[in-house]
């Protein structure tokens, strides 16, 4: 969607965002509307309701109450407003008066919009036909958020809603967010026993269940076999360490909000990880390097942590505790367009692994006239940017340029995920940073025998695990590939004697480092194999008196069972070495 359209929509959405706090205002007279934006997907409004509870059984009536008020909403008058003026008319909602005194502290204008009988603090950004074009919208739920996202403030009430221009745009967005609440990665982590929370652990730290471990490994062990075949180095680094790592790094003072409180020990201040790049930084100038050295590839799986909102964190999306399939690349300025080159086709690989087809790539440039936002290194700017523009438009793939978005050390590329859902996903980043080699003197001998500094590359094409296993969860509705399944096959003997037959075959499809469970139950074999498909096992076997006829234990591959496969039904009969010629070739 190009510009132009999107502040479009925005407008569209922040206007029904108004509309919304006027109808609530009509049921709801003492209630306090606080801030009301646009967002990706549509729009919310938190209030605060004080004592009164509010339901989703009433927000069609709030629909219904906005579908009439839009018809007298000509337009949207825009108010200017002294600050004494502004404290008047707020004066008993403690919200607005707050976001006032901000205002007033900053020196900015204060600014009113009015449509209908509705005023409200805005900065604008509105639909300028509301009776015309505000048709087509949704309210979709409640929710509790603290105001300004701090847990130390109040929980006020969220109403989110959507909007759009077309019914036919609307349609299919209730259409996708109806196919979200199936593919929820909390809905079908729960039920496929994947992963959990527990207040004895703490918010946004994930214990991973069995089956979800078995997919964790599998990731990694994908990631570190495919990393090693492109010349990445395997390194392992602490969960914590001490302040001044941090101070150099740049994170203390910077990023301290986001970080744990520190732990005073006996020699020192100690902080847990937020990011793996400072000891990766350490290890390589932990020995001189020469030219014919680079580019050094250092990866691994490094947990970090980060203190988040308590009011952002989001299942497995937004956690405070995470493992990324980290990487720092070294390299010499002249190496930058190639290493990053293999960075993307890196990634280009991965996604056509997982099967995942519609992304884009988002190159963040700097602002050369801000720059007190950014390092001052004119020449490596003009030359990164070149080249990662280049190496773009060599990888054949969609890329955008958003100018005054990179990092303050160096331009960065998002690769931008559309899920199956509708819902873009920024999965990974790929930074060059030209800071860490002045803050940690990352230095190499060049050719002639001068110490030059060296460039660094940041990248985690498969993000964290917590992410992306959320991504896949949701991506295939819970239904993973044969190689990422927890369990790859189920037997299922139908009755109490051929229950030591399928113990057998199982053991030996083990033994061929299969995943394979016994569903010996005293249930019906129409509920255990209900029950298999519920957990979405890839196939299932059954065990009867057919199959138990010719079984030699001495011989296990000649065994028959009655093979199913998801989405595809009955197989009819298999032998076990058959069995693992379709395991073998779907694992290829």
């Amino acid at each position: 969607m190009d510009n132009n359209k999107q502040n479009q929509l925005n407008n569209l959405r922040h206007s029904c965002a108004h509309l919304l706090a006027a109808a609530v205002l009509k049921f709801y007279p003492d209630a306090k509307p606080t801030i009301g934006p646009s967002i990706d997907e549509g729009f919310y409004y938190d209030f605060d309701f004080d004592n009164v509870k509010i339901s989703e059984d009433d927000l069609p009536k709030i629909e219904e109450e906005m579908k009439k008020m839009v018809k007298s909403w000509d337009g949207f008058e825009r108010i200017e407003k002294s600050s004494d003026q502004a404290i008047e008319y707020f004066k008993n909602n403690p919200y607005k008066l707050e976001l006032i005194e901000e205002l007033i502290q900053k020196g900015e204008k204060i600014t009113f919009y009015k449509s209908g009988d509705f005023i409200d603090l805005c900065r604008g950004g509105h639909t300028p036909y509301p009776k015309s074009n505000i048709k087509h919208f949704k309210l979709l739920s409640i929710a509790g958020a603290y105001w300004r996202g701090d847990e130390k403030n109040k929980m006020l009430t969220r109403i989110y809603g959507t909007a759009f221009p077309t019914k036919d745009e609307l349609e299919k967005y209730l259409w996708q967010k109806e196919e979200a609440k199936k593919r929820d990665h909390r809905k079908l982590g729960a039920e496929l026993e994947l992963f959990t929370f527990d207040d004895m652990v703490g918010p946004g730290l994930v214990l991973w269940l069995p089956k979800g471990t078995i997919i964790r490994e599998e990731l990694e062990r994908f990631a570190k076999k495919t990393e090693k075949a492109w010349g990445y180095q395997r390194v392992a680094t602490p969960h914590l360490a001490k302040k001044i790592l941090f101070e150099t790094s740049g994170h203390l003072p910077y990023y301290k909000e986001s970080m744990y409180p520190g732990m005073k020990l006996d020699d020192g201040e100690y902080y847990l990880k937020a990011m793996n790049c400072p000891a990766h930084h350490l290890i390589y100038r932990s020995k001189p390097r020469s030219y014919k050295d680079l580019p050094i590839r250092l990866a691994e799986y490094g947990t970090v942590y980060r203190y988040e909102l308590s009011g952002t964190l989001a299942g497995l999306l937004r956690v405070r505790g995470m493992t990324m399939n980290d990487s720092h690349i070294y390299c010499r300025k002249d190496q930058i367009k190639s290493e990053f080159l293999r960075v993307v086709e890196l990634h280009k690989y991965y996604y056509k692994v997982f099967g995942i087809t519609d992304y884009y790539m988002r190159l963040s440039l700097h602002d050369p006239k801000n720059k007190s936002k950014y390092i001052d290194e004119p020449d490596s700017w003009s030359f990164s940017e070149n080249a990662i523009r280049e190496v773009l438009k060599e990888s054949k793939l969609p890329f955008i340029e958003k100018m005054d978005e990179a990092a303050f050390y160096g331009p960065k590329v998002d690769f931008q995920i559309k899920s199956v859902i509708g819902r873009e996903e920024s999965i990974s980043t790929v930074q060059l940073d030209f800071a860490a080699k002045k803050r940690f003197n990352l230095n190499y001998i060049d050719n002639d025998g001068k110490e030059k500094e060296v460039y660094v590359i940041h990248r985690a094409p498969l993000g964290t695990h917590e992410r992306f296993i959320a991504f896949l969860i949701e991506h295939y509705a819970g239904k993973f590939p044969l190689w990422l399944s927890p369990v790859q096959l189920t037997l299922i003997p139908i009755s109490e004697k051929h229950v030591d037959t399928s113990r057998i075959i199982a053991d030996h499809l083990i033994s061929k480092d299969f995943r394979v469970e016994v569903d010996d139950r005293n249930e019906r074999m129409q509920a255990k194999i209900r029950d298999a498909t519920l957990q979405k096992v890839p196939f299932i076997g059954i065990i009867g008196d057919k199959e138990i006829e010719r079984f030699d234990a001495k011989n296990p591959e000649e065994a028959l069972i009655s093979l199913r496969k998801r989405d595809e039904g009955d197989l009819g009969q298999n032998s076990i070495s058959e069995i693992l010629q379709t395991f073998q070739k779907e694992l290829e």
